[in-house]
């Protein structure tokens, strides 16, 4: 289980608590986004389009966004991107009010979702090169845990039935909660202590050398190489997934807002427990038996949403993935904490993450088009087929894996 006394580190203790009300946010518009496209467009590639546009930054902007994390203190940048997204969650708020469906609407959309993954790129990086600084090495497995808990609980379990609530009431009110939850976060960061100690090391090199700095150590560590390249190819796959799940929650599933939220909640159950249960598990199973079970265990998520068409079943695969997904998350970041060296923990970190994650606007993307040239077979077999391409993918990625990593 995770060791709670972490908490009772004050620095902490704030970061943890305003992560928490912005992942309550993110999980609210984690339903309210794709589903305010769908009010906005039927066409799959525009809603796929939103999708990537959200995970696009993670490619573009991911290199420099370590640069900045490891250039400034930690705490100012939090403030600056949780203040962006308030902003960035308003303008979403008069959007949904304001516009009538159609393609213009959809493109404004998807430029603020991208607008919004621009800052959320530059936040999770800081965040996650923060950690080490607030907390002791040998806490470093039980501080990640709590927050991948936090994510899961607040944005994953609580946040889609809440979102579920709000929509049925207007399309707007998510994206309000959500502005009101980044300012709340924006106050907690705010009380952070900075004292030197916890202070990025200024860098006098320029920037472009600091950014091929980072890149370098990354590319010349044989097992963070490989494990980044992986990741990213697997998160396209997850990606794919993801991007057109709000569509088979409609069409094959017949599920309306709450029971979509609803549906989402049972894999927040799952992701939950693994967060608090996955550092006893990892000791147990190793990191690198923990990471393969992840992969294994989306492979038959995929596989099972392309032939059934069960609500039961569908949710405890759900369920079953976001548990073994924390497991494989706790591993990876505590593995990258632990061997990055201290003053390159941001840029490394970034270059990893735009391996990592950069791919997955292009699995979104992808995921939309997959869709979209199926549908001459019907919406219902589109979406199985679509996901049965996503099985086979993630099946290849993971013989690859078993054979190439080792977190150990």
């Amino acid at each position: 289980m995770i060791d709670l006394s972490v908490l009772r580190l004050k620095n902490f203790r704030l970061l943890f608590a305003s992560a928490s009300l912005s992942n309550l946010g993110d999980g609210v518009i984690a339903v309210a986004l794709p589903w305010l496209a769908t009010l906005l467009t039927s066409d799959p590639v525009l809603i796929g389009l939103v999708a990537a546009a959200r995970q696009a930054p993670w490619f573009v902007l991911s290199l420099p966004a370590g640069v900045i994390t490891d250039r400034i203190a930690h705490a100012r940048v939090l403030i600056l991107c949780d203040t962006a997204r308030f902003v960035t969650a308003l303008l979403t708020l008069a959007l949904a009010l304001l516009a009538t469906p159609g393609p213009e609407a959809v493109l404004l959309l998807a430029a603020l979702a991208f607008t919004l993954g621009s800052a959320e790129v530059l936040r999770d990086n800081t965040a996650q090169s923060f950690i080490p600084a607030l907390v002791p090495e040998q806490r470093l497995e039980s501080a990640n845990g709590l927050l991948w808990a936090s994510e899961q609980a607040a944005g994953q379990l609580l946040g889609p039935p809440l979102a579920g609530v709000l929509i049925a009431l207007t399309i707007a009110l998510p994206f309000g909660f959500q502005a009101a939850g980044l300012l709340l976060a924006v106050l907690l960061v705010s009380r952070i202590a900075r004292p030197t100690a916890l202070e990025p090391r200024p860098m006098p090199a320029p920037f472009v050398t600091a950014l091929k700095e980072g890149l370098a150590w990354l590319w010349h560590h044989a097992m963070l190489r490989r494990l980044a390249i992986a990741v990213g190819a697997f998160n396209f796959t997850g990606a794919m997934f993801w991007a057109i799940f709000v569509l088979y929650a409609q069409d094959v599933l017949g599920l309306d807002a709450l029971a979509y939220g609803l549906l989402l909640t049972s894999a927040a159950c799952g992701g939950v427990a693994g967060s608090l249960l996955g550092p006893a598990i990892l000791k147990r199973t190793g990191p690198t038996r923990g990471l393969f079970i992840a992969m294994a265990t989306f492979v038959l998520t995929a596989a099972t949403l392309a032939l059934s068409a069960s609500h039961m079943l569908v949710a405890v695969m759900l369920a079953a993935e976001a548990f073994t997904t924390m497991m494989a998350n706790i591993a990876a970041v505590t593995y990258r904490q632990r061997t990055i060296p201290a003053p390159l923990l941001g840029r490394v970190n970034a270059a990893y993450r735009f391996f990592g994650t950069g791919l997955a606007a292009f699995g979104a993307l992808a995921g939309g088009v997959a869709l979209a040239l199926a549908a001459p077979l019907g919406a219902a077999n589109a979406l199985h087929l679509s996901y049965g391409l996503v099985a086979c993918g993630a099946f290849i990625l993971l013989i690859y894996g078993v054979f190439q990593l080792r977190l150990e």
